[in-house]
């Protein structure tokens, strides 16, 4: 059978936390449980402001004993330094962007690569996607694979519901909003910066005033911000949209009223709702 897959070069931007101090460092500031982490391990997690809104949301991944890498969408990185080094006292660590590769290889087990020199072969498992994450000083695009485009990428992201830093969150988003807060932070570790925030609407059955779905359509793409309606009333707007094939798929940041799955309307065009 040909192989299918499709290596896409991914903008990233890689932060790396490095030193005797690390680890324990990380444990206190980030929303995973990074003491958990084996080496060669990652993780999704948050990096919050001290109120509990987001800062940033990445992956969080172990090189060696002492050195954490955090990767995240290109432009944020140096957001992540100034926020980590702010309480950087007395701690025996570094805390630095340095010039990475990543290459994202689409429909492929990450059993079947080896890291590149120097850096790690991550698994990417969302439903309806898997991937590997090739990240490292220098990675070249793997042999067998058809080499995709950033759009190639965009769509099965907004297909598999993952959000993105700078288009379903910012600096004002609460992190259970995201519909990544069970897989991205852990309520059994201690405590870490932000974590009253997250616990306390974590522990409410309402939720949060909004959140994010899934959403897909026929015809042309609609445009990001577009205002979507369920029975003629606000329900919410697009925050991401890709074509795909004859139609295009969407994420929408809707209010909490809003059941899903629902029939809904972006201007004249029908769309489903789905949850992430």
């Amino acid at each position: 059978m040909p192989d299918t897959s499709l290596a896409v070069r991914r903008p990233r931007d890689v932060v790396a936390v490095v030193g005797p101090d690390a680890r324990a460092y990380l444990q206190g500031q980030l929303s995973q449980d990074v003491d958990a982490l084996e080496v060669g391990g990652s993780a999704e997690t948050f990096l919050l402001q001290p109120a509990g809104k987001v800062d940033a949301w990445m992956r969080v991944s172990r090189l060696a004993d002492d050195h954490y890498l955090l990767d995240v969408e290109a432009g944020f990185g140096s957001q992540v330094v100034a926020r980590l080094t702010r309480f950087l006292l007395r701690t025996d660590c570094t805390i630095e962007e340095v010039d990475w590769d990543l290459v994202t290889v689409i429909d492929a087990e990450a059993s079947g690569f080896s890291p590149p020199d120097g850096g790690l072969a991550l698994p990417v498992e969302w439903p309806g996607l898997v991937a590997v994450d090739l990240l490292g000083p220098s990675v070249e695009l793997p042999g067998g694979s058809g080499e995709g485009s950033s759009l190639d990428w965009e769509s099965r992201r907004i297909a598999a519901g993952i959000p993105a830093m700078g288009s379903e969150m910012d600096s004002t988003t609460i992190p259970n909003a995201t519909g990544v807060v069970e897989r991205s932070a852990s309520f059994t570790k201690g405590c870490y910066t932000g974590q009253e925030l997250v616990a306390r609407v974590n522990s409410r059955p309402a939720g949060t005033p909004t959140r994010i779905v899934r959403a897909s359509g026929i015809g042309p793409a609609p445009a990001v911000g577009s205002e979507v309606t369920v029975a003629s009333d606000l329900a919410g707007h697009l925050t991401s949209v890709a074509t795909v094939g004859e139609g295009f798929v969407a994420l929408v940041s809707v209010r909490r009223a809003v059941a899903t799955p629902a029939e809904a309307m972006v201007g004249a065009t029908p769309i489903s709702l789905l949850d992430v």
